[in-house]
């Protein structure tokens, strides 16, 4: 059965970018211990934090605090050595060095076969599903977010797609209805849904975030959240698991030493043409600018923490060795 590896935010950028960027330095050294396990997977969709290019200036039309660009040399090397299938570019830093960074991140990812969705040249573009094959596995993807609706994409303006993830937002249904049919349409076995919202440092979804995720699980196969910055519990909609956000996978952030934005989980599903049948959470603890398999006293704060956070939506996880195992089939 294919295993497909979901992780949370990816950003190459700044201090990564600082590091893996000069010479001599191994690209796939950003994933720590865990790089040969990314490879062995059958698949691996993440959120890509950040812009692939040299090229714009910084976002200065609204206050932005942040400004996340990835030399392209480096960075899809990096991509290729883990094996990334999809990048998901519906998110707050895709516009951090305005249009032409955006477009030249679709250039580089396409140049190393990564498949996106949820940026485009036109709206159009951004909602367009991607398609990937695993292992004998057709997946076809679906992006947006709803934070910084600066950076929504137009008719005919480069962007990502933005939403209000509101379940009762007329507008939201019917954009998300049409690219889910779209996705369909592509015949695929899986249709998964890449959603970045929320605000940062919360350890749960509110309410209408929540909604927007089980009533999205209702439309699609998988559900993956991330934006947080922390792991949020798994939950499951008639056998359709949701993960409410899936945390920091690698980057240079500030780490807050009670919500640990440092620790989180590679995500791998179990699937097949009828759908996920369980979830293998990994802890992994990011150090120094890369990713390692979290041990010892890390592993446990994670796996208890995302214990807690899954039985507040009446999810039971099972240990499994230094992992934990989610059933949802």
């Amino acid at each position: 059965m294919p295993r497909i590896g979901l992780t949370g935010d990816v950003m190459l950028g700044r201090l990564v970018d600082e590091r893996y960027g000069q010479p001599g330095v191994a690209p796939a050294g950003v994933w720590g211990d865990l790089h040969e396990r990314l490879r062995a997977l059958d698949g691996l969709l993440v959120n890509l934090e950040c812009a692939v290019s040299t090229r714009g200036r910084k976002w200065t039309r609204t206050e932005r605090p942040f400004h996340f660009r990835a030399t392209p040399d480096w960075a899809t090397d990096a991509l290729d050595a883990a094996g990334v299938d999809f990048a998901c570019l519906a998110n707050n830093h895709l516009l951090d060095f305005e249009e032409p960074a955006l477009l030249d991140t679709l250039d580089h990812l396409d140049a190393v076969g990564v498949a996106h969705a949820g940026a485009g040249a036109t709206l159009t573009e951004a909602r367009a599903p991607a398609l990937v094959e695993v292992d004998g596995l057709d997946i076809a993807v679906v992006a947006a977010t709803d934070n910084t609706p600066e950076y929504a994409a137009g008719p005919d303006s480069a962007g990502v797609v933005h939403l209000d993830f509101d379940p009762d937002d007329e507008a939201t249904r019917a954009a998300v209805e049409s690219m889910v049919a779209d996705a369909r349409a592509l015949d695929p076995d899986l249709v998964v849904a890449s959603v970045h919202g929320g605000p940062n440092m919360e350890t749960e979804p509110d309410d209408t975030l929540r909604a927007f995720h089980r009533w999205l699980a209702e439309r699609v196969d998988l559900v993956h959240g991330h934006s947080a910055h922390v792991v949020q519990g798994v939950e499951a909609v008639d056998g359709t698991p949701v993960l409410h956000d899936c945390g920091d996978f690698v980057d240079d952030y500030r780490v807050d030493p009670e919500l640990h934005n440092d620790r989180g989980f590679l995500f791998v599903a179990d699937a097949d043409a009828s759908g996920v049948t369980s979830l293998r959470l990994e802890p992994i603890e990011i150090r120094d600018r890369a990713v390692y398999a979290a041990e010892g006293a890390a592993a446990e704060w994670v796996r208890e923490r995302m214990a807690e956070r899954s039985a507040a939506f009446g999810t039971t996880v099972e240990r499994d060795g230094e992992a934990l195992r989610v059933p949802v089939g």
